[in-house]
C-alpha cells in the first residue's frame, strides 16, 4: 500500500493504489487511431508537493499511475521529439480513474520523419515473439520487440524501406514498407519457426573466491531451484551500469522500489527491506558501496524464503544482501 501523500507510482500488476485516484493517459497521433509507445508524458500537480512526472508510455501507448493523495488537479502534455500535444487538465477524486487522451500533431510540411510501429508474432501459434531485432536494411541500428512482441521506430526518413526482422530459431523476414513524413506506419509481421542445428556449446564460468567462501553460490543454486530468491552477479551489474545499488535492485526485481534516501522498499508490505553489506546489517547502501564495487547481490522478498544466514524477526519484509569484490 502507498502511504506517502506526495508519492506517485506507475501502476503495474504489483501495485495497488489503495483508494487513491488512478490516472490513465493514452498518447496517439493526431488522428487518434495510432498509439505512440515511448512518448514522454509530462504531468505537473497544481496543488501538490509531489515533483512533476516525466514518464514514457508503454508498448500500447498507455501510461497508468497512482495519483498523490494530496493532488486535486493536474495539467498534462505529451512529447515525441520536438512535437508536443495540446495541454490538458484533469480533476481527481479518490478511487476514480480519469482517462485522458493526448494527441501529438506532426507537421508534414516541415519534413519531420515518419515512424514505424508494429508487432511480431509466431506464424504457427500466433503468440507474440519478443527480443526480435527489427531494423531497416542498410542501417546500423535496430530495436528489439518487447514481451508483447511490439516495437517502435522513430526518425524514419520518408520513402520505401526494407524492414528486416531476425531472431534465433526463426527464418528472417524482409518486408517493404512505405513511410511518409510526419506519419506513422503500422506493420504486422509473422515469423516462421526454423530451428537450426548448432554445435555443442561448452561454457566456462569464473567464480569469485570470496562469494564461494561466503556461501553465495550454494544459496544461489538452491534459491533458483526452489524459487526462493533473486541473485545478481557481477556480469549483470556491469551490463546495466546503475548509479546506485538500490536502483539496480528495484529495476530488476518486480515488486521492489527505492526511495530517495536509498532505502529499498517491498511494495507488497510497504515496509523497508533489511540490508546486509558483507554480512553486516546497514541502514542503506547509499554512501557505503557503489555498484562497480559489488560482486554479488541476493534478494529475498519475504520471511518464508530467507535462508538461516539472514533470518530473524527484523527481516519480515525481506532482505537484500550485497557482497563486495
Amino acid at each position: 500500500m502507498l502511504k506517502n501523500r506526495t508519492d506517485y507510482v506507475l501502476v503495474t500488476e504489483d501495485v495497488d493504489c489503495g483508494g487513491r485516484a488512478e490516472l490513465a493517459v493514452a498518447v496517439t497521433d493526431q488522428s487518434g487511431s495510432t498509439p505512440l509507445p515511448g512518448a514522454t508524458v509530462v504531468i505537473e500537480w497544481g496543488d501538490s508537493a509531489a515533483p512533476p512526472v516525466r514518464a514514457s508510455t508503454r508498448a500500447d501507448g498507455l501510461l497508468l499511475l497512482c495519483v498523490p493523495r494530496d493532488a486535486e488537479h493536474a495539467t498534462l502534455r505529451a512529447e515525441v521529439g520536438d512535437n508536443t500535444s495540446a495541454e490538458a487538465s484533469v480533476l481527481f477524486e479518490p478511487g476514480a480513474t480519469p482517462q485522458i487522451e493526448l494527441r501529438i500533431p506532426f507537421d508534414v510540411a516541415t519534413g519531420i520523419p515518419g515512424r514505424l510501429i508494429g508487432s511480431v508474432r509466431d506464424a504457427l501459434t500466433d503468440d507474440p515473439v519478443h527480443v526480435v531485432a527489427v531494423s531497416l536494411v542498410g542501417e546500423t541500428t535496430w530495436v528489439d520487440t518487447d514481451r508483447q512482441g511490439r516495437f517502435f521506430m522513430s526518425g524514419v526518413p520518408a520513402g520505401k524501406h526494407v524492414l528486416e526482422a531476425q531472431r534465433l530459431g526463426y527464418a528472417p523476414v524482409h518486408h517493404v514498407v512505405a513511410v511518409e513524413n510526419g506519419h506513422t506506419t503500422e506493420v504486422d509481421i509473422a515469423m516462421v519457426p526454423a530451428p537450426i542445428e548448432m554445435d555443442p556449446l561448452v561454457t566456462t564460468v569464473l567464480r569469485s573466491r570470496r562469494l564461494e567462501i561466503k556461501g553465495f553460490y550454494e544459496r544461489k543454486r538452491w534459491g533458483e531451484l526452489l524459487g526462493l530468491g533473486t541473485f545478481i552477479t557481477e556480469d549483470y551489474i556491469e551490463r546495466w551500469r546503475p548509479l546506485e545499488v538500490a536502483n539496480l535492485v528495484s529495476m530488476l526485481v518486480p515488486g521492489i522500489s527505492a526511495d530517495r534516501s536509498g532505502r529499498i522498499i517491498n511494495r507488497r508490505s510497504s515496509c523497508p527491506m533489511v540490508n546486509y553489506l558483507d554480512g553486516i546489517r546497514v541502514g542503506s547502501f547509499k554512501g557505503w558501496v557503489k555498484p562497480h564495487e559489488v560482486s554479488g547481490i541476493e534478494i529475498y522478498k519475504g520471511a518464508a524464503s530467507l535462508p538461516a544466514d539472514f533470518g530473524g524477526s527484523a527481516s519480515q519484509c525481506g532482505v537484500v544482501a550485497v557482497w563486495t569484490k
